[in-house]
């Protein structure tokens, strides 16, 4: 039998301390019925809180070795995030990550710009251990959230080579892909 596999989604909130249900987390129940992918949502609204939900997956969660994508649904652009007024740049989240995220996808959605050069992409990837990171080079008033993540992330348990997933999903999406620049580092 094999392993359970999660989706890790961590969503940048106005207050973090109202239980809320986000569009976010109402998709993820979705996923979670329609297609079986179980997925651990926390939500945070402070860098301080961002810091410790990172370092909780990273090093008190025993089901870290399970999740097979991290779901980052933040604001931003280019190479940081910001929460806040506080800007934390991807080197930032590479360094708490260091190492740790052997065979895993960092997905930013599209709340964030994933704006950076193959050179920085490499660098993001050797120094996490990520299988990929992905996202969007574009903000649009079309959400990633609603559909594209989702299915995105569903395609990850049909194919097992990366760039099968990308081709499937601008196979299925590929207009939607292309107004929002939708980028895969692997």
């Amino acid at each position: 039998m094999m392993p359970e596999s999660f989706i890790y989604c961590l969503e940048k909130v106005p207050d973090s301390e109202i239980n809320q249900k986000t569009d976010v987390l109402i998709s993820l129940e979705k996923l979670a019925l329609k297609e079986e992918i179980t997925s651990i949502y926390k939500s945070c609204d402070s860098i301080e809180g961002f810091e410790e939900s990172i370092l909780q997956l990273t090093k008190n969660d025993d089901n870290f070795k399970n999740y097979d994508i991290i779901y980052f649904v933040l604001e931003g652009e280019g190479d940081n995030i910001i929460i806040n007024d506080y800007s934390y740049s991807l080197q930032e989240i590479a360094e708490l990550f260091e190492g740790r995220m052997r065979g895993k996808v960092i997905h930013f959605a599209n709340t964030k710009t994933l704006d950076i050069s193959n050179e920085e992409a490499r660098y993001l990837l050797d120094v996490t251990g990520a299988r990929a990171i992905s996202g969007y080079g574009e903000l649009n008033d079309i959400s990633s959230t609603k559909n594209l993540d989702f299915d995105f992330f569903s395609l990850f348990y049909e194919f097992d080579h990366i760039i099968d997933v990308y081709n499937q999903l601008n196979d299925n999406h590929g207009t939607l892909c292309r107004i929002l620049d939708f980028k895969l580092y692997y």
